[in-house]
This record gives C-alpha cells, structure tokens and sequence, in this order.
C-alpha cells in the first residue's frame, strides 16, 4: 500500500504544510458520491478543480460538493468559465479574483480562478487553471498565468490544472521551465492523470514558485482511504495530489512602527 504524504501542519517559524489536489470533475456529471469520497480522502487544504459546474444552479451543486467534503468554496465556477478553488477552513482567504481569457472565436472561454490565502504564518498565491484544447491559444494562455502569478505579488505561489498539454508541449515547458514541476521534482504514486480506467499519459499538473519545498506530488493511487473504483467513477481525470512546505510570509512593516 502507498504510503500517505505528509499531514498538514503549521511549523516551528510558521511555515506551513499544506495539502493541494488538483481535479478536473467534468461538471460533476459521473458519480458525485464517489468524486466527494475521493477529494476527502487526500485531506486537501486547497482544491483547485477545473470543469466545475458553471451553468444551470451552479452555485448550489458546488455548494453541495464543498459540503460532502468538509470544504468551503473560495472563488470560481461560472465566473472563471469553469476553474474553481475549494479550501479547507485552515485557510484564511485574504483576496479573491477569477479572469477571463481572451477568447478565440469558435473555442470555448478560459479562465483562470485565483486567490491569495493564508495557512498558518505562510501566505501564498493559488491559481487554478484549464488550458486550450488548441495549441496555440494554449500556449498564450501560459504566458498569460505565469504573468497572472507575477502580478498578484507573492513570492510564494501554487498554480495547477487540466494543461491539456504533455510534458514536452510547448504550453507545460513554458510552465516547467518558470516553475517546479511537483511531479517532476519529487514524484510520488501515479503519473498519469488519463484516462482514469487505463492512464496513459500526465495532461494535469501542479506547479510552485521557487522557495517551496515540493515534499511529493502524484496521483493517489493506493493511498490509504482512497477506492480505485472511485477514482474510475468520480470523472474522466484522475486527481493529482501534491504536499508542500511554504515558508512563513515576511513580517508585516507598519510605518513609523
């Protein structure tokens, strides 16, 4: 049996531990049971889903998921075209903001759902993302994130999504060269994310700033708690799951303090 990664905790200095899974759900469409299951099972503290629910009462069926799985909505859904951030209620949001992409037309709207949380005495940037299924509107809309985590400031940040892209694609080097590839740097379970009856290849990924200890990235495959027949019944992805440590923020500087 895998062994489990490490728990989240806050650290002497108070850097944090903290938990992220990233999950494409397919609109809550296959087993909603098994899918709550799963995400509980990897004891998150940031979930940072793509292809949430975004139409018809979108709202109340991510209010139902956050439920089921001890979690609260931080930002996305409808308002990001499908990228959403749950959290646990270790973390403390401090700001909140979903973007839309520019659009090509005749391909489906883009966005990005961001948030910038603390965990303990660490703060960080969080971005959840689903990129093009068209390899140059993709490869934009890399550019466009690495420019998104610039600009909300942290020095410490986690970003992850459907890249709908293979590691040696364009749109994943130019993330992988900018940023840690969690699997990458430390692997850890499954690699690939698809199909979840038969993987073959790692389209999902979780990426982080330089400065954050990358402590084990993978699918869960074999994690204690986790059901193979759930991960095949949740949706068409499988889910990546990826433990970090995140170096306690910089002290506040009051004026004339």
């Amino acid at each position: 049996m895998l062994a489990d990664l490490p728990p989240s905790t806050t650290e002497p200095g108070d850097s944090a531990v903290v938990r992220v899974l990233s999950y494409n759900i397919r609109s809550m469409r296959d087993d909603r049971g098994a899918l709550a299951r799963v995400i509980q099972a990897c004891a998150p503290d940031l979930v940072l889903l793509q292809e949430a629910p975004r139409f018809f009462r979108w709202r109340k069926a991510a209010a139902w998921l956050a439920h089921e799985t001890g979690l609260v909505t931080v930002t996305g859904g409808a308002t990001a075209a499908g990228p959403m951030i749950l959290s646990s209620l270790r973390a403390h949001v401090e700001r909140t903001e979903d973007i839309l992409l520019p659009r090509t037309p005749g391909l489906h709207q883009r966005g990005f759902a961001t948030a910038v949380v603390r965990i303990g005495g660490a703060r960080l940037s969080v971005l959840s993302c689903h990129l093009s299924l068209s390899a140059a509107e993709r490869d934009g809309q890399s550019a466009l994130l690495l420019e998104r985590l610039a600009a909300m400031g942290e020095p410490y940040a986690v970003a992850g999504g459907d890249l709908n892209d293979h590691p040696d694609g364009r749109a994943f080097g130019r993330l992988s060269a900018e940023l840690q590839d969690a699997w990458a740097t430390k692997p850890w379970g499954g690699e690939f994310t698809s199909v979840p009856d038969n993987p073959y290849q790692r389209i999902d990924a979780i990426f982080a700033t330089q400065g954050v200890e990358v402590l084990g990235c993978g699918v869960p495959q074999g994690l204690p708690g986790v059901d193979p027949a759930d991960l095949v019944a949740a949706t068409d992805h499988l889910p990546l799951l990826a433990v970090f440590r995140i170096p306690a923020a910089a002290p506040s500087v009051v004026p004339g303090g």
